[in-house]
C-alpha cells in the first residue's frame, strides 16, 4: 500500500444509488399498528421500520387506494 495516493486525476460521478436512498420522516402511528409490526419483526428478524417500509412500497407498486369512508356504528336500544 502506498503512503500517499494522487486523487487529482479522479473524475467525479453521481452516486448510482442516490435515488434508492431513504429519507427520514416523523410520522405518528397508533400503538396497535406499531405493536403489530414489532410482532412481525420478532417473528421474522426484520426491523419493524423496514417492514412498514416494505408494506408501504407494496401498496405503491400495487396502486392500492385507501378507503377513507368512515363507517358509523348504529347502536340499537
Amino acid at each position: 500500500m502506498k503512503a500517499e495516493y494522487d486523487l487529482t486525476k479522479l473524475e467525479s460521478r453521481k452516486n448510482p444509488y442516490a435515488n434508492k436512498l431513504k429519507k427520514s420522516v416523523t410520522i405518528r402511528l397508533s400503538e396497535d399498528i406499531i405493536g403489530y409490526f414489532k410482532g412481525m419483526s420478532d417473528e421474522t428478524g426484520v426491523p419493524y421500520q423496514s417492514l412498514i417500509n416494505l408494506y408501504l412500497k407494496d401498496c405503491v407498486q400495487q396502486h392500492r387506494k385507501v378507503d377513507i369512508s368512515w363507517q358509523t356504528e348504529i347502536t340499537k336500544p
